[in-house]
């Protein structure tokens, strides 16, 4: 692992920089044969190696993690600053929202090590609903109270899926395909980010290339990724479906955990 920004505290006091990922928390109880899996499966510690470690810093304190942010992403947009060295002009966006990638901006998410399965699903607020890979904090698919994206909102993304709003710089949408996307998933298998509820969410494909097909209404399921070792673990993918023309929507469903604040 990467680990020079991670930290862990054990019972002893003990800093670690290489940590195995046990099946001994006290919520992993709940098991279900039926599904493969089980709640309060531990989420794979590796999966933490894929965030920009320039943003992101990730600690480990018992049976929770945290995820602390700049929400500083590390690819080229034009929401940069034009000064500064990965503004690029705009290859998707036709329009732009107000304000520039930068600033004084922390985020702090702390969730379960083993997060559960709650008796019911939670919808997504306005603001951030996850942190992703980059450090940029995901967003859900509206744009204000009880306004959904529309055409007008999608034009003004770049090709991250991201646009400027009074919080930041932030994430909608699925990355596009274009030659300057050398970071973000874009109909494949890469992780994602992980959502205030603690799952973690991966692109629309499987590791073998193949779309998943047991989904549940969020996009979630019980099965392996390339960051678990073999053991099936409950996690989100992108669902495969166009949300508006040709874009689709990171996270437009419920959160299946309790989600966390993230602030």
């Amino acid at each position: 692992m990467k680990c020079l920004k991670f930290m862990f505290f054990s019972l002893l006091g003990t800093i670690a920089f290489t940590i195995s990922c046990s099946n001994d928390s006290e919520n992993t109880e709940n098991t279900d044969d039926t599904d493969g899996g089980s709640d309060g499966v531990n989420t794979p510690l590796s999966a933490f190696d894929e965030f920009n470690l320039d943003a992101v810093t990730i600690s480990f304190d018992g049976d929770e993690i945290t995820i602390d942010t700049n929400g500083l992403p590390n690819h080229t947009s034009p929401y940069w600053e034009e000064t500064h060295p990965l503004y690029i002009e705009p290859v998707v966006a036709v329009a732009q929202t107000p304000g520039r990638i930068g600033g004084d901006r922390s985020l702090t998410l702390t969730v379960s090590a083993a997060p559960e399965i709650a008796a019911s699903s939670t919808a997504t607020g306005l603001g951030p609903i996850g942190i992703s890979v980059t450090g940029v904090p995901i967003f859900n698919d509206t744009e204000g109270p009880n306004r959904p994206l529309e055409e007008e909102i999608a034009e003004t993304f770049d090709y991250a899926g991201a646009h400027n709003g009074p919080s930041g710089y932030h994430y909608h949408v699925e990355s596009a395909d274009v030659p300057e996307n050398t970071v973000l998933s874009f109909d494949d298998e890469k992780l994602v980010g992980i959502m205030a509820d603690g799952f973690l969410l991966y692109g629309r494909r499987e590791m073998d290339g193949s779309y998943p097909t047991d989904l549940d209404e969020s996009g979630g399921h019980y099965g392996v990724t390339q960051h678990s070792n073999g053991e099936e673990f409950y996690h989100y993918h992108i669902v495969n479906e166009f949300y508006l023309g040709n874009i689709i929507a990171l996270f437009a469903v419920d959160l299946q955990g309790t989600p966390n604040s993230i602030l």
